[in-house]
């Protein structure tokens, strides 16, 4: 299992299947460390912000015992030779950015929750990082960088050595440490550099007799390094996302595995030494085997330098898309928070360097069904920028997207916003794309015919029309839920467009401030035009008496509407902290309000529909009913509200099932409990009464299997007769008429194949009958009766014609 930590969680993998396997929740802050019990390898250590420890069977997923320490952690450190304490960083009580590591003595006492007040100091004026300490080999010493000194601890001698290196920054380097690493079974510590060299100290138990030997390849900063489990060999891994194995610490032995995709910024290796694992700056962990061979890969949201796209959802595959990779666009899953897949679309080499102006990923738009994709990439220049509108054609064979019309500079200036029109893409007239500029205009962009007799595809895009409103920059657009409407915001004016004729019928302004968000309203309050404006308004105007319905003083900095309700979610910005608003169009008061939903300021907003509908219990989650919103932060943490508790949302639905269901969590009883919830849905579907089998129910053949310990069952070949003959339905109630008219029709079933079929179709045109589409039940005839229709349907009334 691969065991980390994420944000207020501790998440555990399967390394060969990349699945999620279980995820642990508890803490109330940053999970800032975690380790193996080093007496018990079926438990876990974890440490948080929130100023505990937990002790977890992470193989249930249940937590032991939580010591309450009281001081922030930082760091966590576990070691074999302290049976009943564990090492942290916390900080230095009295000074600002001192830290210090500790020891704390866990308690033995009965109880789950224990305080941990027994804390001695090991080490002073330590580095918050966890990278910045090591323990030697048997945990006889403690090595601790900061800046450019270099600090050791002798337990058993009760010894500190310190060392320090250059301080100044020559030609040759920065000598500023960045991460330590102890070797296994020698008196050896590894540090890392700022300026890319790795220095092995040894000797180190003398304070002036210490020696040390310099290896060097990275060409920038060190971020991490691991000794492998028998201490032959060393990896290292920094900016340049190569991993580098130094064989006995040698400069002239090392082996590289390059192109790993980002900056590697941890590196961690697995307790038998087959594998290892790095975790990069983008957020994925990539999973290494010990001959240094790519095996797996861990993706999740990647975190880009800005988030320009928004968040917008893919409606094919539900997931959220936004920037991800530099010139890529992400497709990230939010059910197993794991990346789909990620589709390239500047097609340049991304050049790793501060201060060059690259083309990067700007804006993207989905039409209705997810048939189309359109993205803007633009490289910023002072006098000239580039810009490039894309549309991309979903291909059903290759499942991706494939580019169809790439348009160069499609504004003069940069574009502010794009749509589609919502409605019926299998025509392709109706398909409309809108997007509006700083140059002061919006365009209008259709597909036509590509004439060109060497043209790959069929049809391409092209500009139909340009409209614009006394020379104000466009800033916004969207259309009307039936597309007959088209809402384009220029400075501080809305402008509705009719969207077949194009022409102008009516404006709304709410001056002095410009418009900051539009939408329309949905389903019954689709008469309604929302807007908000950056000096705190949030308006809503009628469009049926183009007057103005209402407005509020709201600062919103984020409105988005459900599209699978009339339900608008708006996000404002008040005295450093964001509070959510639902509300509907028709409405004035808020039906759902969360003040203080977070300290960090969202940036972007986005309803996710459900595959199915919620039960939802409170009244005022209804909202939440059809779709899940998620916000986006400007520390680019990916947030939800739910209505469920921490521990329904963390325990598996599987195992949800076999709780209710009273049976043992195993792959039997989660496949049986699976069967009948699928076959109750269908029954519900079908319209039909479900009616459970007590027999089946109390089956104490299905009892015995499922209750028994394995090791007392007696043979699969003596119990499977016995489990599917409890499986059978009887037939309650069957009369010896019904008994001999099933004998009789099985001997005709060879003679009258052909007559078979079509009572077959005719039954199934009965079973389609409007009477049955609009819910009424119609009456079935008995066997008995089918059999004497046959006998008439088969009499030969030839003769009548005679007469």
């Amino acid at each position: 299992y691969l065991l980390c930590a994420s944000g207020d969680f501790v998440k555990m993998y399967s390394p060969p299947t990349e699945e999620t396997l279980r995820v642990m929740g508890g803490h109330a802050d940053l999970v800032t460390g975690i380790q193996l019990n080093p007496h018990n390898h079926m438990q876990l250590y974890s440490s948080s912000l929130d100023g505990t420890i937990k002790l977890w069977d992470f193989m249930d997923g249940i937590p032991i015992k939580t010591f309450t320490v009281g001081s922030k952690l930082l760091a966590l450190y576990a070691l074999a030779s302290s049976e009943d304490s564990v090492f942290v960083v916390i900080p230095k009580s009295g000074e600002r950015d001192t830290f210090q590591l500790v020891s704390v003595k866990l308690t033995k006492a009965a109880g789950q929750d224990l305080e941990a007040k027994e804390v001695s100091v090991v080490l002073d004026r330590v580095d918050a990082s966890p990278k910045s300490i090591a323990f030697g080999r048997e945990g006889e010493y403690v090595a601790s960088v900061k800046e450019v000194d270099l600090q050791v601890y002798f337990f058993k001698q009760k010894q500190l050595n310190r060392f320090s290196v250059s301080a100044v920054k020559t030609k040759s380097g920065n000598n500023q440490f960045t991460c330590i690493a102890c070797h296994p079974t020698e008196d050896c510590i590894a540090t890392g550099h700022a300026d890319g060299k790795i220095r092995v100290w040894r000797n180190f138990y003398h304070k002036k007799e210490y020696t040390y030997s310099t290896l060097h390849w990275h060409h920038d900063t060190v971020m991490d390094l691991a000794f492998s489990m028998e201490g032959t060999s060393l990896l290292s891994g920094g900016v340049e996302s190569v991993l580098v194995l130094w064989h006995n610490q040698s400069d002239c032995q090392k082996d590289f595995l390059p192109r790993l995709g980002s900056p590697i910024e941890y590196i961690s290796m697995a307790s038998d030494g087959t594998l290892c694992c790095t975790l990069h700056t983008d957020n994925r962990i990539t999973i290494i085997n010990s001959n240094l061979r790519f095996a797996k890969s861990i993706q999740g949201l990647i975190k880009s330098a800005d988030v320009k796209t928004g968040l917008v959802v893919d409606p094919r595959t539900k997931a959220l898309v936004l920037n991800g990779e530099p010139g890529h666009l992400q497709f990230y899953c939010l059910q197993s928070d794991q990346q789909l897949f990620s589709l390239d679309i500047v097609q340049r080499q991304y050049i790793h360097q501060a201060g060059l102006n690259q083309a990067d990923l700007v804006k993207v738009a989905f039409s209705a069904q997810g048939k189309w994709l359109a993205t803007v990439e633009e490289r910023e220049e002072v006098t000239d920028p580039e810009l490039q509108l894309k549309l991309w054609f979903y291909d059903e064979e290759t499942q991706s997207f494939k580019l169809n019309t790439r348009i160069n500079m499609p504004h003069e200036d940069q574009i502010t916003d794009m749509c589609f029109r919502d409605m019926d893409e299998l025509e392709d007239d109706s398909l409309i794309l809108v997007t509006t500029g700083r140059d002061c205009v919006f365009k209008v962009w259709v597909m036509v015919e590509d004439t060109d007799p060497e043209a790959q595809q069929s049809v391409s895009w092209s500009c139909d029309f340009v409209g614009s409103y006394h020379n104000y920059q466009a800033t916004n657009c969207c259309f009307s839920e039936d597309g007959s409407l088209l809402a384009v915001s220029f400075e501080e004016t809305v402008t509705v467009w009719d969207s077949v004729t194009w022409d102008l019928k009516c404006t709304f302004c709410h001056p002095p401030g410009k418009i900051r968000n539009i939408c329309f309203g949905r389903l019954t309050c689709s008469k309604y035009l929302i807007g908000a404006s950056d000096d705190g308004f949030l308006c809503c105007w009628n469009l049926l008496s183009c007057a103005l319905e209402w407005s509020a003083h709201l600062n919103v900095l984020v409105l988005q509407p459900d599209p699978l309700s009339e339900h608008i979610a708006a996000v404002s910005w008040l005295s450093k902290e964001s509070s959510l608003f639902v509300f509907k169009p028709n409405e004035p008061r808020p039906i759902y309000i969360q003040r203080n939903l977070c300290r960090e300021k969202i940036q972007l907003a986005a309803f996710v529909p459900r595959d199915e509908p919620e039960t939802i219990g409170s009244e005022k989650y209804l909202w939440l009913r059809r779709s899940q919103l998620f916000f986006l932060t400007d520390t680019q943490e990916l947030m939800t509200l739910s209505t469920k508790s921490l521990q329904e949302r963390l325990t598996p639905a599987s195992k949800q099932l076999a709780v209710e269901e009273s049976l043992p969590v195993t792959p039997f009883s989660l496949l049986l409990g699976k069967h009948r919830r699928q076959q109750s849905q269908e029954d519900i579907d079908l319209g039909k009464l479900f009616v459970r089998n007590k027999r089946e129910q109390d089956s104490p053949a299905v009892k015995e299997l499922l209750h028994t310990p394995a090791h007392v069952l007696p043979s699969a070949s003596f119990l499977c007769p016995i489990f599917i003959n409890s499986l059978l339905i009887s037939k309650e109630n069957k009369s010896a008429e019904e008994v001999a008219d099933e004998v009789e029709m099985e001997s005709e079933k060879t003679e009258d194949d052909s007559d078979e079929e079509r009572d077959v179709t005719e039954m199934e045109q009965e079973d389609t009958s409007p009477l049955e589409l609009l819910g009424e039940t119609t009456c079935k005839l008995s066997k008995s009766q089918e059999k004497e229709l046959r006998k008439i349907r088969k009499m030969d009334y030839s003769w009548i014609s005679a007469f």
